[in-house]
């Protein structure tokens, strides 16, 4: 049986299409995008200015992909995490990190991930299926829906930036990853800054330039290593785009608009956090506009890695500021509740 097209999915300019199909007037158009994605409507019995005809063509021509909030975990340092189920009985998570300026969800983009990065409980998964325009958007939407919900802010839209740091590999579904930050950047809908989105990825070359040429959002690249030895033992996509690739790739992507490109170094005990991988860094990051979060690991059941101590994380990131690296230490959140960076995972049954 043929699915029917999914409602939050459509581009405004698809909307509009499907709304002079159906000899509607052309603002029902707007009406209905703002309805999905300003106020995040579960279902189209919501929109109830919608005419009531409008609504059952709507109902007869086309789905509505609408995340089931299957778990709520809150962290002692105010993190939420939720587990969303789909509409086929699969499974994803998204974290809400509150702080004092700004509002961050951190978004996935795949059920699973199939990057194999051995820090990560996600990849202990693998790759179960891209998720849909829809269901990254819909995150979102549930997420501003909930937080109202909870007195966490005022609707419709409490977020202020999205990560897409969560479970899978952005660049590795890319066209429905760009057809959901198009929806989220859209004036009509939550109208997000494409300064304050963020894309980060384990290292595919090919899709960095796309990112930067056909989005205005920012990069992060989880560069973890300095040398191609050690990347390629943690992160196996280095064995086909290895370090010096990855660098030309940043170095060439469009810094448009105050971009700065993000690095991300996750500091494994004893494996990356020698003086020498900071000077290393140093000299592999001259000259391209950017900033290192160093990320202490977060140690999970399972993976045979360690955290580094707290003095070693420090001296490494005073050795990368003496070298004229803009580097902080970011906090771990959610490490209660395995909410923290690399600790998003969930069973094959949920």
């Amino acid at each position: 049986m043929e699915r029917l097209p999914d409602l939050r999915s459509l581009s405004r300019g698809e909307l509009d299409a499907l709304v002079a199909e159906l000899r509607e007037r052309p603002f029902r158009a707007r009406q209905i995008f703002r309805w999905l994605h300003l106020r995040g409507a579960a279902s189209i019995d919501e929109m109830t200015d919608v005419p009531r005809s409008l609504r059952a063509e709507l109902e007869a021509r086309c789905s509505l992909t609408t995340l089931e909030r299957a778990a709520e975990q809150r962290s002692a340092d105010g993190t939420i995490k939720w587990k969303w189920r789909t509409v086929d009985g699969r499974f994803v998570e998204s974290v809400y990190m509150p702080e004092t300026e700004r509002k961050t969800l951190c978004v996935s983009s795949q059920v699973g991930c199939g990057m194999g990065c051995t820090f990560c409980l996600t990849a202990t998964m693998g790759l179960v299926r891209n998720l849909t325009t829809a269901e990254i958007v819909d995150q979102v939407h549930r997420a501003n829906r909930r937080l109202v919900e909870l007195g966490e802010g005022e609707g419709p839209r409490p977020l202020t930036n999205l990560v897409f740091m969560g479970m899978g590999e952005p660049l590795a579904n890319f066209e429905n990853l760009k057809a959901a930050l198009e929806t989220l950047l859209c004036e009509d809908g939550p109208n997000f800054s494409h300064r304050h989105v963020t894309v980060s990825t384990a290292g595919l070359v090919p899709m960095i330039r796309r990112l930067g040429e056909e989005t205005k959002v920012k990069l992060a690249v989880s560069l973890n290593a300095t040398t191609d030895e050690a990347r390629t033992v943690i992160m196996p996509v280095n064995a086909r785009y290895p370090i010096a690739e990855l660098l030309r790739a940043c170095r060439a992507f469009p810094m448009k608009q105050g971009r700065r490109i993000t690095f991300e170094y996750v500091m494994l005990g004893g494996l990356n956090d020698a003086d020498s991988d900071a000077d290393r860094l140093g000299r592999l990051l001259k000259g391209i506009p950017s900033k290192v979060n160093l990320i202490p690991y977060n140690e999970s059941p399972g993976l045979a890695l360690r955290a580094p101590e707290a003095a070693r994380v420090e001296a490494f990131r005073d050795r990368l500021v003496a070298l004229g690296i803009t580097a902080v230490v970011r906090k771990s959140r959610g490490r209660d509740i395995a909410a923290a960076c690399g600790q998003l995972a969930v069973a094959a049954g949920g």
